[in-house]
């Protein structure tokens, strides 16, 4: 074949996500597309992966992309005339203590919230289905009916036939050696066959996709970790069609093969391989068996299995997989370069991920923008901190060994801490500060007092930190209370289209005097939240834009590549000139107006303004701003000057008893408040219609923005869902997101997020009603919930108003 020098799309790697995607390139969007393989296709890790194909996540629209592979494994035989080895088998998954059986039941009600079947089983009904295995140590199990295994190998060539057959052309044994770039754009794909000129390109290089980003100045933050697995001779009595099995608490995984079994596992102490480049000829290559390593798999596996013990094996692969630092896979356009996407770095979960990656990698690609809320897998979730290969390398190893531990809410990484701190990081240790990290910054969940080891506690109820936190949300209610939230994302966009550009990328108005902040949301072309943020108005041609932490570098991405051509408009990335301190509670104007000379009154400073003011010495943006319902200011501080202000607030404030504060009270003052949370209650699948913020939404402006061809309609149809609050009667029940809303006794949706109120002295949690023929507010009132907590229904109260109102101090649980 000769090598094209022109195409649409190039798709470097031909694994089963380089040919997932471009078999849905081709078929769905009849792209001219070429795929690149240095080798032969699947000789990454494609070859030697274990195959088993699991739906479940945490995450709705991850889950559905899962449930994609496996609609498209079923049915890719019959379209390609190639077999992909799936088999429907089930999954079990074993539970040997209380905790881990609290998190299958909390999962069987994710499951029933995202509309897939899940059972929780006796450990006499696992003996049933699995006579080999020993129970005697189960508490219990659940059984996934529709997971099952498929042969890597064979999906992927089907893949690659489904390409082929739809125009897609496959070359073999080819080297990508560079790109010729224009700017930020890739403008050829150099090989050692040739050039190809091209408008996008696909990464889905496997192991080798970071340094095939570097080429273009991209950063993929993988490591490729060494996974050992066996497989055995055959077993007798074990069933050709018995389910996949994950053994969690022991760490290991099975699943039939020709009458034995594969048979690995995740270890506690990992084995990474390079933190430089992967070698180019490491195809259909493995590592040297490693027994050593492997017999803490073996000794756990047999106690499972007996049958294991006399049993033969044929083979061990040790092979490396990409792994990534929080444990999802990379997926997207990358922020350093307008036409290179991304697909890598998938945890082992490459094959179940296989089919559905493919399905909206294309889609994105095409459309430039996500097709439902990735967030997760985005490659823009990280920062510049994500190419210190070493601290990838150590957070890598950390999420490889938690791969099977019980997932107790609201648990932190620990390694490569700390790596950002904020100039108050001693002062808040001193003040007890217990610490989470946040994109590398170190920031307060709580503060234990005098007595208290400050130190995290996890448990499946609730946690140690419960009351001391509840004292931090009184503090806020009542006196007055600092944040330290120097993490926050902070930008400057200046120029004389700066305004033009910012009205066009804004759903809200943000055409307001200087001295105006605008609260705002940035939409997508669906009509779907891709930000949530503060915009500060400094001068005519000069704005503030202030985000989470999370999002810093998915934002200025998404503001950045939305700036109109031509337009005189520059945006900067000033996170760390600026820290943050947020003062709040009702006597926050005393505190402030002790340490400043100007007039914070309300009338001369109302709500929504900005104003410069100096504060011990230093000149502060001052935003009259809160996110937990009470009076208070956000002082964005010159960095040096940020342990001074906090001296003065400190200080000024102790006859009002003032104290800091952390992340886990501020999140329990938004809920009581309404406030929403992008990436949990609002995301790229929800409109400002549906989530209650419509009114931020300028419409009435004769104004073009993004979305809103959209958004007119969405508003000019029924709602088909809305977001609501709800409370719990019983104050003890925990809510973490993901539980099912029953209304009169039907699920009509799930929680997106949830926590304790501890004003009200109950359980929150929002998300959103669902209805096919729309949602009135008649069909959300005086009707009867339930919340599906952990698979027990509790008894709830729908919520459309926020339940603290502190105008009036009204709490209306």
């Amino acid at each position: 074949m000769t090598l094209p020098n022109h195409a649409q799309i190039v798709v470097i790697g031909g694994g089963i996500i380089g040919c997932s995607t471009a078999y849905h390139l081709a078929k769905d969007h009849k792209a001219d597309v070429i795929l690149l393989e240095q080798g032969q296709l699947t000789s990454g890790s494609t070859w030697h992966a274990a195959g088993l194909v699991g739906q479940l996540r945490s995450s709705a629209s991850i889950t559905r992309v899962l449930k994609y592979s496996v609609d498209l494994y079923k049915r890719l035989d019959e379209e390609t005339g190639l077999a992909t080895g799936w088999k429907m088998t089930g999954c079990l998954r074993l539970a040997t203590n209380q905790d881990r059986w609290t998190e299958f039941r909390r999962l069987a009600t994710t499951a029933g919230s995202f509309g897939m079947e899940m059972h929780l089983l006796s450990p006499q009904e696992v003996k049933a289905m699995w006579p080999l295995m020993r129970v005697d140590d189960l508490v219990g199990a659940s059984w996934l009916p529709t997971d099952g295994q498929a042969s890597p190998s064979d999906i992927t060539q089907s893949l690659a036939r489904g390409a082929r057959m739809n125009g897609a052309k496959l070359v073999e044994n080819i080297r990508v050696t560079g790109f010729e770039m224009d700017g930020e754009r890739i403008v050829k794909v150099k090989t050692d066959q040739g050039d190809i000129t091209c408008e996008k390109v696909v990464n889905c290089a496997g192991q080798w996709a970071r340094q095939v980003g570097a080429m273009a100045g991209i950063n993929v933050p993988l490591q490729p970790v060494k996974h050992q697995y066996i497989i055995t001779e055959k077993i007798d009595g074990l069933s050709s069609d018995a389910p996949t099995i994950r053994d969690p608490d022991r760490r290991t995984y099975f699943k039939e093969e020709v009458g034995g079994l594969v048979m690995g596992g995740y270890e506690p102490n990992p084995q990474g391989w390079v933190t430089g480049d992967v070698p180019e000829d490491w195809q259909f290559r493995l590592f040297d068996d490693d027994f050593d390593h492997f017999e803490q798999h073996m000794v756990q596996a047999i106690k499972r299995i007996p049958a294991l013990e006399t049993v033969g094996v044929k083979q061990m692969i040790n092979g490396p997989e990409s792994f990534t630092p929080d444990g999802n896979f990379i997926l997207g356009r990358a922020p350093e370069c307008s036409n290179m996407f991304v697909g890598a770095g998938f945890n082992a979960f490459g094959i179940a991920s296989g089919g559905g990656a493919g399905w909206v990698l294309a889609q994105w690609v095409i459309d430039g923008e996500a097709p439902l809320d990735l967030w997760t897998v985005d490659i823009r979730r990280f920062s510049n901190l994500h190419r210190d290969r070493d601290w990838v390398l150590d957070r890598t190893l950390e999420a490889y060994g938690k791969h099977y531990t019980i997932g107790f809410p609201h648990e932190e990484y620990t390694s490569g801490r700390p790596a950002i701190m904020s100039p108050l990081y001693d002062r808040l240790k001193r003040h007890g500060a217990v610490f989470g990290s946040k994109l590398g910054w170190e920031r307060p969940n709580w503060f234990a007092p005098k007595g208290v080891e400050a130190i995290d506690i996890y448990s499946m109820g609730r946690q140690n930190w419960f009351d001391q936190v509840g004292k931090e949300h009184a503090l806020i209610r009542e006196k007055v209370g600092i944040f330290d939230q120097s993490s926050f994302a902070k930008y400057e966009l200046t120029g004389k289209d700066a305004l033009k550009a910012l009205d066009y990328i804004c759903a809200n108005d943000v055409a307001k005097p200087v001295g105006r902040l605008t609260y705002t949301q940035l939409l997508n072309t669906r009509g779907g939240i891709e930000c949530d943020l503060t915009v500060a108005r400094l001068a005519e041609d000069k704005f503030y834009i202030v985000t989470g932490t999370g999002f810093r570098t998915h934002d200025f991405a998404w503001i950045r590549d939305h700036i109109g051509e031509g337009l005189d408009a520059r945006l900067v990335d000033i996170t760390e000139h600026f820290g943050t301190l947020s003062l709040m509670g009702p006597k926050a104007r005393d505190v402030l107006a002790r340490i400043t000379e100007t007039d914070v009154g309300n009338s001369a400073f109302p709500f929504g303004h900005v104003r410069e003011i100096t504060v011990a010495g230093a000149t502060v943006r001052a935003l009259r701003v809160t996110y937990v319902g009470e009076l208070g200011w956000e002082l964005h501080i010159p960095i040096a000057a940020t342990g001074a202000v906090f001296d003065a607030l400190m200080l000024a404030g102790a006859d009002f008893g003032i104290e800091p504060v952390g992340y886990r009270a501020l999140e329990s003052l938004r809920l009581e408040k309404g406030y929403r949370a992008w990436g949990s209650d609002i995301t790229p699948n929800d409109s400002p219609f549906e989530a209650g913020l419509g009114w931020a939404v300028k419409l009435r402006k004769n104004t073009e923005f993004l979305g809103r061809k959209a958004s007119e309609t969405i508003r000019a149809t029924p709602l088909k869902k809305r977001f609501a609050g709800f409370t719990v009667i019983k104050d003890d029940v925990v809510l973490l997101g993901r539980e099912t809303i029953l209304r009169n006794g039907e699920a009509v949706g799930y929680l997106t997020s949830g926590g304790f109120g501890y004003t009200i002295g109950k359980p929150i949690g929002f998300g959103y009603v669902r209805h096919p023929d729309g949602v009135t507010d008649g069909f959300l009132t005086d009707e009867t919930y339930e919340l599906i907590v952990a698979n027990e229904r509790f008894p709830a109260r729908i919520h459309l108003d926020p339940l603290y109102d502190p105008q009036n101090a009204k709490v209306k649980a």
